[in-house]
């Protein structure tokens, strides 16, 4: 029987390089996200056969109860869980909506914790679960608070279910990429980061990351199918940050 994952978020960046990269591991994969064609989209370029798409909005308690309905009838049982799913809005945190500002904890936080506790019972013994946080769980940039507080609520909920799932040998771990060259460097005004002075001066030229470019996708879904695989079963509540040495410059 072929190994099944989950991919929140797996229509676009680093979700979608991971559906590839789990398709392309022999793995029957279920791609869920907001958009239904780009999900669609995603799973009808994997490589293999038997991929499904799913619509899911975290927000919504419909469709979580149609994401539990969808892998209990239809792809049971689960070998893996990889959360990717995130939101790229700079959101002040006193002069903004509230409303606005809470939305991305709704999302990445709430919405994923939902998601997560529905889709834990459908795990073998083994099985694993791999959170996607970021470099901002722990570092603070401006307009980043509630993204921040979000990624870091999912690294503190990561090592917690690491402990609670352990007598069920289910190993859960969190990857915390830096810079990725994905949809979410591209900022509301349409412009790139990676692409920008601010960004070539500050990381590249001034020597602050080191391999002086940002992470592909794949590159982090090398990573995440490491932690889902053979040579990652004694580890469990880490965090592997994968920023091409972002954060251990000053």
């Amino acid at each position: 029987m072929r190994k099944k994952v989950v991919v929140l978020g797996g229509s676009s960046g680093i979700g979608k390089a991971a559906a590839q990269r789990f398709a392309k591991e022999g793995w029957e994969v279920l791609v869920a996200a907001p958009d239904i064609d780009n999900a669609r989209n995603v799973t009808a370029g994997l490589t293999g056969e038997n991929h499904q798409a799913l619509q899911l909005d975290v927000t919504n308690p419909a469709y979580l109860e149609q994401l539990h309905t969808y892998v209990e009838k239809d792809f049971f049982p689960l070998h893996a869980i990889v959360n990717s799913i995130g939101i790229s809005k700079s959101v002040d945190v006193v002069q903004s909506d509230f409303e606005e500002w809470d939305s991305l904890l709704q999302v990445m936080m709430y919405g994923v914790i939902k998601a997560t506790r529905i889709l834990i019972p459908f795990l073998v013994n083994g099985g694993r679960i791999v959170n996607v946080t970021s470099i901002h769980w722990n570092r603070v940039a401006r307009g980043s608070s509630s993204y921040g507080m979000a990624k870091a609520a999912i690294t503190q909920f990561t090592r917690s279910l690491a402990v609670e799932l352990a007598q069920k040998n289910i190993l859960v771990n969190a990857v915390a990429p830096g810079f990725v060259n994905t949809g979410m460097s591209v900022k509301e005004d349409g412009r790139n980061e990676l692409d920008s002075e601010w960004f070539k001066d500050n990381y590249v030229k001034n020597d602050h990351l080191p391999l002086k470019r940002a992470a592909e996708p794949e590159e982090i879904a090398g990573v995440i199918w490491f932690l889902s695989g053979p040579d990652s079963s004694y580890i469990t509540g880490s965090v592997i940050t994968v920023d091409g040495g972002l954060t251990i410059t000053f």
